[in-house]
């Protein structure tokens, strides 16, 4: 019970500077990225409301259109946080009850090891077959983006567990196999790629999306790994 209660504890504090962290990451680099892809996405919508063959079939657009969000400013902001807040202590549980079947984190540099491999397994070999999108890009369906984004998750992290914890050649083949294998299979596509965005602008959120989730996960591993420390030593 002292265990479960320690990997609570751990994951909750880092999950919260974690998500903090990224919150303040992603209003500073991704969210400009996002306000400038939704002026496309307005436009095309404008666009099509435009070319709608009668009133029903604009009224249908629009109220497909419509829907509760936040409104922009505060109230925005503090969503934004709060979901960024559960889903870093939602990893930070996962990271921290692996690492002790693992032995446990013996400080902020081993710490950010495991980050870093939580980056592997969730954002990396993931976004390899499924980049992060902007508003008006064009994706797959939702059900088969996920079951591919699991699926190559799942298989990412005990492709990683057996390279690194089991010293055997067989495992190591069947390792790589794994991590491998999901992307030779592919992420599910689109059926057409046209959208407003710039290739630019695509390419831009992208890459700030991949240095944000770095950081955040080198911030979330190492501030696991050093308050586990601390709470071992107190202990």
């Amino acid at each position: 019970m002292t265990v479960f209660r320690n990997i609570v504890f751990i994951a909750a504090l880092a999950g919260l500077v974690a998500g903090l962290a990224m919150t303040v990451m992603q209003y500073a680099g991704t969210v400009p990225l996002i306000l400038k892809a939704e002026t496309f996405e307005t436009a095309e919508s404008t666009h099509d409301h435009a070319a709608a063959p009668n009133a029903a079939a604009t009224s249908q657009l629009h109220d497909h259109d419509e829907g509760w969000a936040p409104e922009n400013g505060f109230e925005r902001s503090a969503y934004t946080a709060l979901a960024n807040i559960v889903t870093a202590i939602g990893f930070a549980l996962l990271l921290v009850a692996a690492s002790e079947i693992a032995g446990g984190m013996t400080g902020w540099r081993q710490g950010i090891f495991w980050g870093l491999a939580g980056f592997a397994v969730f954002t990396l070999a993931p976004g390899v077959g499924l980049p992060p999108e902007l508003p008006a890009m064009p994706a797959a369906e939702l059900d088969q983006r996920q079951v591919w984004w699991i699926a190559t998750a799942v298989a990412t992290g005990i492709g990683l567990a057996l390279l690194v914890f089991k010293q055997s050649l067989p495992l190591a083949i069947l390792a790589v196999a794994l991590i491998i294998v999901p992307h030779l299979v592919g992420a599910p596509k689109p059926d057409s790629f046209e959208t407003p965005v710039p290739t630019v602008l695509a390419h831009d959120f992208v890459v700030m999306v991949f240095v944000i989730s770095l950081v955040f996960w080198v911030v979330l591993g190492g501030t696991a790994g050093f308050l586990r420390s601390r709470v071992q030593h107190m202990g």
